[in-house]
């Protein structure tokens, strides 16, 4: 198997094959793209056998903005029998993965491929089955474990590979499956949830989305991403000259700031959480997270940065390393990371945490 399959959102495979062709020629691992417009995935094929398997263990994932998931794959099946699927598929994987932990049968994110996720429900029961039989998958599901994927692209036409636990997206298809909440004020409230799923382990949420902190809100109304601060128990400014869904100033934990967000100036000091969904250019949106990163005014930041309609993976990287840069300048030490999420459309959301590198600091927060 020399083939890497990223998913991605249709329309954006290109910004997604020039991501991984460059980080994997910065490995100095050779191979070409191959795209398919709307199709949902790309497929990086390496020059040499052994170098896809090295990509899914090097190039971390988290570092991918526009990949969904990323996993080896071998040759596509095509016109698998009806009366037997499953002997090809198994017969793919031996010798190749031995006592996986997860089986994901799965499609790539497209109105054609409604009609075969059905299927995949069905399938994925007599193949699991099988897989065990065959000792290629554990008996219980162990997430410290390989995840074998299948992945349909056509009826009777799959790909057949395998991801690292500890270097994938730990979702179906790459997507949390979130419900709109019938009480929010907008479906925007979404792009926040999945934010916090993706950008923060389940483990940390106690302590990084606690009940009590407090959080601003740029360009807030009419609240939808202040709603989920507000689920969470947090002390929200909401920062916004329109007006505040009726039903979180109610809740008594948020103040409403009539200031334009990019004037607005926080009058305290223990602001943990700064989120931003502002319709502006890109820069200079990141330019604000950067001055409120550099100036410590706050200790998280989450926020969009509406993409341009050309060279979308080229801005973003600059824009990016730009703030990166003038953070360290200032001797701010963040980590960043940046994902196409499923609920952003022409935007990537972002998220920049500040480090000290004393821990005892982070008690001032």
């Amino acid at each position: 198997m020399n083939k890497v399959a990223l998913y991605c959102r249709p329309g954006f495979e290109k910004e997604c094959a020039a991501e991984i062709t460059d980080k994997a020629g910065k490995k100095e691992i050779y191979g070409f793209a191959r795209v398919k417009e709307n199709s949902g995935y790309v497929l990086f094929e390496c020059y040499q056998p052994d170098d896809a398997d090295r990509l899914i263990r090097e190039i971390p994932f988290k570092e991918l903005i526009f990949a969904r998931q990323m996993l080896v794959v071998g040759e596509l099946l095509k016109d698998l029998p009806q009366e037997d699927r499953i002997t090809p598929i198994v017969g793919m994987l031996i010798g190749v993965v031995e006592r996986a932990g997860e089986l994901r049968v799965e499609v790539p994110d497209t109105n054609e491929s409604k009609e075969l996720m059905k299927f995949c429900r069905k399938f994925t029961v007599p193949l699991r089955n099988a897989l065990r039989q065959e000792k290629l998958l554990l008996a219980k599901e162990n997430h410290n474990r390989p995840v074998i994927h299948i992945f349909f692209i056509a009826p009777g036409c799959c790909y057949v590979g395998y991801s690292y636990s500890n270097n994938n997206s730990r979702f179906y298809m790459g997507i949390p499956r979130l419900k709109f909440p019938s009480d929010a004020p907008s479906r925007s409230t979404l792009k926040l949830e999945e934010a916090f799923h993706v950008f923060i382990p389940y483990d940390e949420w106690e302590e990084r989305l606690s009940s009590g902190l407090h959080a601003v809100d740029l360009g807030a109304c009419p609240g939808g991403w202040t709603y989920q601060l507000v689920k969470r128990s947090m002390l929200v400014h909401a920062v916004d000259n329109g007006r505040m869904a009726d039903s979180l100033m109610e809740t008594g934990q948020v103040k409403h700031h009539r200031v334009d967000g990019f004037k607005f100036e926080p009058t305290v000091k223990n602001i943990y959480w700064l989120v931003c969904d502002m319709v502006e250019k890109p820069a200079k949106v990141a330019q604000l997270i950067t001055d409120w990163m550099t100036k410590s005014w706050c200790r998280e930041a989450i926020f969009n940065l509406k993409l341009p309609m050309k060279k979308r993976n080229e801005e973003v990287a600059h824009i990016l390393l730009k703030m990166e840069q003038q953070l360290k300048e200032n001797g701010v030490n963040v980590q960043i990371q940046a994902k196409h999420l499923y609920h952003d459309r022409e935007e990537i959301t972002v998220h920049v945490r500040r480090i000290w590198s004393v821990y005892a600091h982070e008690r001032d927060y």
